[in-house]
């Protein structure tokens, strides 16, 4: 019997209890399920015998499968068999952006936070090469722990048979779709009835600030330019989910504390999963894979929890003096550092203009962000936004490495002098100066590298003089240990706003 006529009860794998079916269309069913040995819910998604994008809901599947961004649903399980095929999803919690929207909005800050957290996540979908292609308000959570979850990556555009020429291209308007409707309560355009419909001059829709007092005027802009607005100079549209993710981590206000309920057990993330709630379909729209949301019950929680965040934005004034994206004007000063170097007040030797810069987690191969290498070039081209690690949950990386970093091409091997480097205002970072001639991405390669230089406890602009002669082409900050996130005594994240390298060549 194919599994797309199955009834509740029915066991798939041997462990997959089906409980309710919570849409269906064109051939494929989604199902909440029980996975009875691990206990948790999960959705399943099972397919008629003779679906015609089976393969290609499959393939996206393990596609997605290989992606370790905790912001996108997890795929735990794909069977191909023609006549039993079925797909298990990590079991999404949280309200949808259309629930939080829908429910009276959020402020602009706010939402377009849970845009850029998406489009983040996305930016490293697509470098793996997945895209979403079927972005709508339904497929991106806040969960409990003051997250976001992105739903449906892939999957949904093969169960729909959506295929398109430029997929960044693509998920970026859908992102601007996205962040016009978090930013004005209104959806651009007459295919997503859920929401109100935003008003239109000239055939597009009108820019935020016309249609809702109060959005920042850099909110504007960058809502305009996803979605490729007409109707102002000098304003280049984004093309790519990246771009998009940079620009909004450099505009929006500091991020928030979680709630303290939300922030334990998971050694990375910080956040533990509650119990899913009992979910229902959605109603009146086509129907998707991940198509249904939570019930009510959690509604005033996450309402307060909006309120709270939206609150914390508005305290400006304090928050800016610590805040994530502070510029490296903001972050002059040392700490405490007891490392073998010290911070002369320049190094010897010319300046080094790196050409180019990227996240280097050398011992953490399965991460395909490559620890938020979208960043990096960041620290060379004056971006006040700057590269990040990820957080974790403790200072040595939840304990899952020893480290990681930042890796800088110097363009040609030279002998290094001093490095100069603007970390963020926290102190707690212990920094190593590595300098070798390969930017391969292994423990090996990290091992041949040479140390001429290092610190503990640093923070703002700190000169590293090298105590090792060294000569290489590659340049590595690499961190061993993680200072507190601003504002945070739960989340550890270290940060870089600019480099400068001298020496010999």
């Amino acid at each position: 019997m194919s599994t797309y006529t199955s009834e509740p009860g029915v066991r798939l794998g041997g462990r997959y209890r089906l409980e309710d079916r919570l849409a269906a269309a064109g051939g494929w069913s989604a199902w909440k399920a029980i996975d009875e040995i691990l206990a948790r819910p999960v959705s399943v998604i099972t397919f008629a015998a003779g679906f015609p994008r089976l393969e290609q809901a499959v393939t996206a599947a393990r596609a997605a499968s290989r992606l370790t961004d905790t912001r996108l649903t997890q795929v735990f399980d794909v069977e191909d068999s023609w006549d039993h095929a079925y797909i298990v999803l990590e079991w999404p919690v949280g309200d949808t952006l259309a629930d939080i929207v829908s429910a009276g909005g959020v402020e602009p800050d706010v939402g377009a936070r849970i845009v850029a957290e998406a489009a983040a996540a996305l930016s490293g979908a697509h470098a793996a090469g997945l895209a979403h292609l079927c972005l709508r308000p339904d497929a991106v959570r806040w969960t409990p722990g003051g997250g976001v979850k992105v739903t449906g990556l892939g999957i949904d555009a093969a169960l729909s048979g959506v295929s398109v020429d430029d997929p960044e291209l693509t998920d970026t308007r859908g992102l601007g779709q996205l962040l016009y409707a978090a930013v004005t309560g209104l959806w651009p355009g007459a295919d997503y009835p859920e929401l109100p419909t935003a008003p239109e001059a000239d055939g597009q829709p009108r820019w935020p600030r016309q249609v809702r007092a109060g959005v920042p005027a850099v909110l504007d802009d960058l809502t305009g330019r996803a979605l490729a607005l007409h109707g102002r100079d000098g304003h280049e549209p984004f093309t790519t989910p990246s771009q998009l993710a940079v620009a909004l981590a450099a505009a929006i206000p500091p991020l928030p504390v979680p709630p303290a309920a939300a922030i334990r057990g998971d050694p990375r993330r910080g956040l533990d999963r509650p119990p899913a709630p009992r979910a229902i379909p959605r109603r009146g729209q086509a129907a998707t894979a991940l198509d249904y949301q939570p019930t009510s019950g959690r509604r005033r929680g996450r309402i307060i929890a909006l309120s709270v965040v939206a609150l914390v934005v508005v305290l400006g004034a304090s928050a800016a003096a610590v805040h994530l994206l502070d510029k490296p004007a903001a972050a002059t000063s040392h700490h405490g550092h007891t490392g073998a170097a010290t911070s002369p007040p320049s190094g010897q030797g010319t300046v080094i203009t790196p050409v180019s810069a990227s996240g280097f987690d050398a011992l953490n191969l399965s991460d395909t962000g490559d620890e938020n290498t979208a960043q990096a070039p960041n620290v060379l081209d004056g971006n006040r936004a700057g590269w990040a690690t990820q957080w974790y949950g403790t200072p040595y990386f939840g304990h899952l490495k020893a480290g990681t970093g930042l890796i800088l091409d110097l363009g040609h091997p030279a002998r290094v002098s001093s490095v100069a480097v603007t970390f963020g205002s926290v102190p707690g970072a212990n920094v190593q100066i590595r300098v070798g001639n390969s930017p391969a991405r292994s423990k090996a390669n990290l091992d041949s590298m040479t140390t001429i230089a290092s610190a503990n406890n640093v923070s703002g602009t700190y000169t590293f003089t090298a105590r090792v002669k060294a000569t290489g082409q590659y340049l590595v900050i690499w961190f061993t240990k993680l200072p507190p996130m601003s504002g945070s005594t739960s989340k550890f994240m270290a940060q870089v706003f600019n480099v400068v390298v001298r020496g010999t060549t």
